[in-house]
C-alpha cells in the first residue's frame, strides 16, 4: 500500500485480484487504476493500465508520478503512469533468481515489499531470502544489501552475504535504516544502510503472541511495515 501525496488517496495492491486500486478515503470510493484480473504470465509486457494483464503485486512505493509495483508473480518490479494511463516492467528479467546488474540483467525471487529513500527503492526479495536497493534514474541498476540466495535462507545476523534472513516480506525506512520483516523467523531485523550490518531488533524466533522489549517479544510471522510518528507499525499477520 502507498498513500499520494497530494489528495491522500490509498494506493493498495489488489494481490489475488492482480489490480492496483485507488481509494478515495474522503468519498469512500474505489477505483481500479491498473490491470484486468486477468494474471499474466512471464514475459508479460505493458501497455494500457486497465487493459494490460499483471500478476500477484504485493507492494507499492508512489515517487513523484511514478508507482512502482513489487510485483510478485513474474519476478519484477513495474511501473504505472497513472496520470498517462500505461504500465510497464522496469526491473528483472523475469528469471527467477538472485541476479545483480543492470535493469535487463538483474533477476529478482517474489519481490515483495518495497521501500524508498533518495533515489533508492528498496526491495524485500522474499523467495531470494535477501534485500535489494534498486538504483533510480538515472543510476538504474540492482544490487544486493543482506541475505543469502534461493533454497539459501535462516535466521544468522552478520554483515552482506553472510546474513540469513526466511522469507522478508517487507521493508520500512527510518533514519539511514532498513527495518525488514523476517517473516518466517518471526522477527523484525535492522539493516543498517551504511555498513550492511543486520541485526535482530524485535521478536524472540519463536512463533507466539507476546509484548516486550527486544527479544522478549513474539511474533508470528510478521508481514507489513510502516513508520509513523517515531513508531514501528507491523501487521503481526499470523497473530
Amino acid at each position: 500500500m502507498a498513500v499520494r501525496p497530494e489528495d491522500g488517496c490509498l494506493l493498495v495492491a489488489d494481490t489475488g485480484n492482480h489490480l492496483i486500486r485507488e481509494v478515495d478515503v474522503d468519498a469512500a470510493r474505489v477505483r481500479t487504476l491498473a490491470g484486468n484480473t486477468d494474471q499474466a504470465r512471464r514475459g508479460a509486457a505493458g501497455g494500457g493500465a486497465v487493459t494490460t494483464s499483471i500478476s500477484s503485486p504485493w507492494d507499492l512505493a508512489q515517487i513523484g508520478q511514478l508507482l512502482f509495483i513489487a510485483m510478485a508473480g513474474v519476478h519484477q518490479l513495474w511501473v504505472l503512469d497513472a496520470e498517462r494511463g500505461f504500465l510497464f516492467p522496469y526491473a528483472g528479467s523475469g528469471l527467477e533468481a538472485r541476479q545483480d546488474g543492470g535493469l535487463d540483467d538483474s533477476a529478482f525471487a517474489q519481490p515483495s515489499g518495497l521501500a524508498w529513500h533518495e533515489g533508492t527503492l528498496f526491495v524485500a526479495d522474499s523467495e531470494s531470502n535477501v534485500i535489494r536497493a534498486v538504483d533510480l534514474p538515472p543510476v538504474n541498476s540492482v544490487r544486493t544489501l543482506a541475505g543469502g540466495d534461493l533454497f539459501d535462507f535462516g535466521d544468522t545476523d552478520g554483515v552482506g552475504d553472510a546474513v540469513r534472513l526466511q522469507h522478508p516480506l517487507a521493508v520500512a525506512y527510518h533514519d539511514g535504516a532498513l527495518y525488514v520483516s523476517d517473516t518466517y523467523n518471526h522477527r523484525i531485523k535492522r539493516l543498517d544502510l551504511e555498513t550492511r550490518r543486520v541485526t535482530a531488533f524485535a521478536g524472540s524466533g519463536k512463533p507466539g503472541l507476546r509484548d516486550g522489549r527486544g527479544a522478549r517479544a513474539r511474533f508470528y510471522e510478521p508481514g507489513g511495515l510502516a513508520v509513523a510518528d517515531g513508531r514501528l507499525l507491523v501487521a503481526d499477520t499470523n497473530n
